[in-house]
């Protein structure tokens, strides 16, 4: 049963109690919280989830302000795994970032029966394109640009390589996006629903896109890899795709991985596999028309 079927008043009910359970492909997450920003992040960005109504959940989580006189005094929120605290607390205004980020965290530690690779993961007419970059090389915003052009979202944040069948594993959810990425997808798109921006964080401003429902809905399908692209914005750039060697995607994606030296030789053998399959580019762009066309055309 999807979330939107209890209502906002059910879910904020259930999520102060409780907790409660969704399904975000590959996992499941029982979340709790009593903090106003959270409840409603999960009611604007996670309704067409479906609800988990078995027992077990991969990860607990959990949202609250530290003590009583931070509700008053200089407000925080803290993030709980487990019942453990792994991060610092955050100014109360960042609680729904910190979900996505603590659960961004959960997974990357914690799900390694994937080799995850720090990639957006986008989708058409059957083609996986797997985006793998640092943070400011223009990866979600072109992800981002693509999913408003109808491709679907695996993922902005991480690329779950099954290393049984090599496969991709969509754990579609909100989009994050940073600083001058918000008004230029706000620009480029009508369509896009985004949450409140917040400011200050330790990335900037921050503002979360909503997913497609057809991406969610379609979360329990995994796909074939088909490219590699390694995204670099570069203001006033020429839109610009060039083929790498497997051998050099190979060690540029290692850098990008989360769990690569856990897995050892599983990991290794994953990534080759994984390379093996897939066309590898280097690609430059500042013009996200320019950049969508020429993917399209590759995904043809």
């Amino acid at each position: 049963m999807q979330l939107a079927k209890l209502g906002a008043e059910e879910i904020s009910k259930q999520i102060s109690t409780q907790g409660l359970a969704i399904k975000i492909g590959p996992v499941s997450v029982r979340i709790k919280s009593s903090l106003e920003g959270v409840i409603r992040h999960i009611i604007s960005f996670y309704t067409a989830y479906e609800i988990n109504d078995a027992d077990f959940n991969d990860f607990h989580l959990s949202l609250e302000a530290p003590f009583i006189l931070r509700k008053w005094i200089r407000p925080q929120v803290i993030f709980l795994f487990d019942g453990h605290q792994p991060f610092m607390p955050l100014p109360l205004s960042q609680a729904a970032a910190m979900f996505e980020w603590g659960l961004n965290w959960c997974i990357a530690h914690h799900s390694n029966q994937f080799l995850i690779i720090h990639a957006a993961v986008v989708e058409l007419n059957g083609h996986a394109f797997i985006l793998p970059g640092a943070p400011g090389n223009g990866k979600s915003t072109l992800c981002a640009a693509l999913v408003c052009k109808g491709w679907r979202l695996l993922s902005d944040e991480m690329a779950l390589v099954s290393m049984e069948n090599g496969q991709i594993y969509p754990i579609p959810r909100p989009v994050s996006l940073k600083n001058k990425s918000i008004e230029v997808i706000s620009a480029y798109s009508a369509d896009a629903v985004f949450g409140e921006i917040v400011h200050d964080t330790a990335k900037g401003s921050i503002a979360h896109m909503r997913a497609p429902d057809s991406s969610i809905y379609s979360s329990d399908q995994a796909v074939t890899p088909a490219k590699i692209i390694f995204p670099k914005y570069k203001q006033g750039t020429v839109t610009e795709l060039t083929l790498i060697s497997k051998g050099n995607s190979a060690l540029k994606a290692a850098e990008q991985c989360f769990n690569y030296s856990v897995l050892g030789t599983q990991g290794f053998e994953t990534l080759c596999a994984l390379v093996d399959v897939s066309d590898c580019y280097e690609f430059s762009y500042s013009c996200l028309d320019e950049a969508i066309e020429l993917f399209t055309e590759l995904a043809r």
